[in-house]
């Protein structure tokens, strides 16, 4: 267990680039650098995980620790791989926060900053959408499930809390629409992981039971308001870790923190390695419900990672049969067009709406998207250089900057 949580925490402190690059670290470190497992098996984890709603880098990385330490070295594997960019983005709303008091969130440098984050998080939310379009919407089908999607998103936009709508009607839509050809045979291996039909069953009974506890509080209160949209999050991220924004965007309207300290929040967390859902730690940190600070952040970073840990267990022993069943591969790939077009309508409004005709705005975001998309820059690079340069645009006075 020891061994897992310091390679895991290595892996935290330098595993830059997002979850594509993640696995790619994961396979250096596990088969070729240690040998803990073989290229099969890392490859059936992978694609495991990757069928999943949550973070598939940190499932993989539970799998792994599991596979070699237990349920503790599960519990060691995540606890490091997490822990670096989640204290990191704690201390970022700590600071956000002192500084917005001390300064007030109109002072020059300190709005042009945040203003830089906000550009920088267009352009990157631009990339993925680009990006998640050419792999998850390859045919007719597909693409008129999320253009379709967007559209409900947009309609939708003034209802916080109901962002997970078009996910499920991309879900539903997949399983009449959806060619079964979506969907992959079962593979020839299974995970070499004994899990009792007990087990599997109290996870899933664990799921659902979370599931309805955050529906059924979700209107108690603005704190619970928090932990359900925390909670809904977690259990239905499909297509990658950028799809957390439009899930967790429903916490600006309902006034739990303002949109400029939202997204530059999001920024900062495309500037830390690991795991891009400890955005949850910066949400649970600089939220104006009475559930905030280090508890905060502590709490909502346990619960947006909790639902897809029990789905994994949950799914399994049932799993490959699911991935060769044509119906479930249609509901999949119904759900990941799905994701695009909620994810699309998220870069229209509010990002691309808040550039406006601000010059100062729109160049950054500019350059930060040629540098993602054309210099291949890895993000943080991007998200450095834009609230650098907000920051300065603003001291200099020009118009619009912050």
């Amino acid at each position: 267990m020891r061994n897992v949580f310091l390679t895991f925490l290595r892996l935290g402190l330098t595993s830059f680039g997002g979850p594509i690059a993640h696995i790619g670290y994961f396979r250096r470190e596990f088969v070729e650098r240690r040998g803990w497992i073989d290229e099969r098996l890392f490859a059936h984890i992978v694609g495991f995980c990757s069928v999943l709603p949550g973070p598939t880098s940190s499932q993989v990385g539970m799998i792994v620790g599991l596979l070699r330490a237990g349920p503790g070295g599960a519990l060691a594997a995540w606890l490091g791989f997490t822990l670096p960019s989640a204290l990191a983005l704690t201390v970022f709303a700590a600071v956000l926060t002192t500084l917005e008091d001390r300064a007030g969130p109109t002072a020059p440098a300190l709005g042009g900053m945040l203003a830089g984050l906000s550009a920088a998080a267009t352009a990157i939310v631009a990339q993925a959408v680009l990006a998640m379009a050419k792999t998850q919407c390859s045919d007719r089908a597909t693409r008129t499930i999320a253009a379709g999607a967007a559209v409900l998103a947009l309609a939708l936009a003034a209802a916080p809390g109901w962002q997970w709508v078009p996910i499920v009607a991309g879900a539903l839509a997949g399983t009449l629409f959806c060619s079964p050809a979506a969907g992959s045979a079962a593979p020839e291996t299974t995970l070499p992981i004994a899990l009792p039909r007990a087990a599997s069953r109290a996870a899933g009974l664990l799921f659902v039971a979370l599931a309805l506890t955050a529906t059924l509080g979700a209107n108690a209160s603005a704190t619970g308001f928090f932990l359900a949209t925390i909670v809904r999050a977690g259990a239905l991220v499909f297509g990658g870790g950028h799809v957390v924004l439009p899930l967790l965007q429903s916490l600006v309207p309902a006034g739990l923190i303002a949109g400029r300290d939202f997204y530059a929040g999001y920024g900062a967390a495309q500037a830390v390695p690991g795991p891009l859902f400890t955005f949850a730690a910066f949400l649970g940190a600089a939220n104006h419900s009475e559930l905030h600070g280090p508890l905060g952040a502590l709490v909502a970073t346990v619960l947006i990672f909790v639902p897809s840990f029990l789905l994994i267990f949950a799914f399994l022993p049932v799993l490959d049969r699911l991935r060769a069943n044509p119906a479930a591969a249609g509901a999949l790939s119904g759900a990941n067009a799905g994701v695009v077009g909620l994810l699309a309508a998220l870069l229209y409004s509010p990002l691309l709406l808040t550039l406006g005709t601000s010059f100062v705005r729109v160049a950054i975001a500019v350059g930060a998207f040629t540098l993602v998309t054309v210099w291949k820059s890895p993000p943080w690079i991007a998200v450095v250089l834009a609230a650098a340069g907000g920051a300065a645009a603003a001291a200099a006075g020009w118009p619009a900057a912050r």
